[in-house]
């Protein structure tokens, strides 16, 4: 079933980093008996939200291991964690991931799961003349973090439509904000269009009289992409086997319990935002965002290859070429896990 996300403009800064201790064994367990887990504030990320907040991942982790939760804005942010090796699994979308496996030590970085699909939008000011990709020229079009997934989609759908961004020496001027940014700027009329995730995207519809041109799913085959997706530090998963396993399944019972509670979720959303940002969004600004969302383990692998083929035409993976062979946790390194798992790879 569909759901979709929502996050309110200004909710969160250009830099959002908080860290929610869920404590569920006294504040004695040492380092070997925590699990941190980065994920965002905003609907695409309900998984790791409603799991959190619903307790079901702690109840399938057990009182044995701390959960240590931290939320970012940013996709290349938690990949830079990740290295530093302050959290060990995350939710992000697959530019930052494909990213992370190509550039960390060894290829550490690994998918264990999808998320989310679908989830983004190409919102078009009102007092901006754009119907189409035709009346493109000569506008400034914003997008999140350069080389996160929605920059990556942008760029490549200029590229695909014989159009450059002015810094390449074409006539479109793309600039990369924050959503919060974006939400400001928008409403100046200083932009004339935003590629972004929910629930910006409803926000800018909703609270701003944004024209919602296209989905980007409506741009892909079967109208599905990765935008989400679970992955770890291979490290911590080859040492820590019972509760990388213990999370995808408390992971599989969430993305069910969304798909099968949508107005609970949106409840559950709608509390968390208070509760984290003292932010209030409304039930059918939830509402719409959601819709426009799937939430799914399945990571969508042919999208994933797509994403880094957009990404490496862009120049973003470097000079020398890639591939994503190993991008996978690999199943047969760990017995405990391939149950599991190989749902995920299907």
């Amino acid at each position: 079933m569909k759901t979709r996300s929502a996050i309110l403009a200004g909710i969160v800064g250009a830099t959002l980093i908080i860290i929610v201790g869920t404590m569920v064994n006294s504040g004695e367990t040492t380092h070997e008996n925590k699990i941190r887990v980065a994920y965002f504030p905003n609907i695409n990320h309900a998984v790791p939200i409603v799991g959190m907040e619903k307790g079901i991942f702690q109840n399938q982790i057990g009182n044995n291991t701390v959960i240590e939760s931290i939320l970012f804005d940013a996709g290349p942010q938690v990949i830079e964690s990740l290295f530093a090796g302050s959290i060990d699994i995350a939710y992000v979308g697959p530019g930052p991931a494909i990213n992370g496996f190509l550039k960390s030590e060894n290829h550490n970085v690994k998918i264990l799961s999808g998320a989310a699909s679908g989830g983004a939008s190409f919102i078009v000011n009102p007092n901006s003349e754009i119907n189409s990709v035709a009346d493109f020229a000569g506008k400034k079009i914003a997008a999140p973090q350069i080389g996160n997934s929605q920059d990556i989609s942008l760029r490549s759908y200029l590229s695909e439509n014989g159009l450059k961004p002015a810094e390449k020496g074409g006539s479109v001027v793309v600039l990369n904000l924050s959503n919060s940014d974006i939400y400001t700027l928008f409403a100046k009329g200083d932009i004339d269009a935003a590629w972004v995730p929910e629930p910006t995207a409803t926000i800018l519809v909703q609270q701003l009289d944004g024209k919602r041109l296209f989905n980007e799913e409506e741009l892909w085959p079967d109208n599905r992409f990765a935008s989400v997706l679970l992955i770890a530090r291979e490290d911590y998963v080859k040492q820590n086997p019972e509760v990388i396993n213990k999370w995808l399944d408390a992971h599989k019972q969430t993305v069910d319990w969304i798909n099968s509670n949508p107005e609970q979720t949106k409840q559950i959303f709608i509390d968390f935002m208070k509760k984290k940002t003292g932010k209030s969004l409304s039930d059918g600004l939830v509402s719409e965002a959601l819709s426009n969302l799937e939430i799914t383990s399945d990571p969508i692998v042919s999208s994933i290859h797509t994403f880094a083929k957009r990404a490496d035409s862009l120049g973003y993976l470097g000079r020398h070429g890639y591939s994503l062979d190993g991008i996978f946790f690999d199943i047969n390194s760990n017995s405990q896990l391939q149950e599991v798992l190989v749902n995920d790879k299907t």
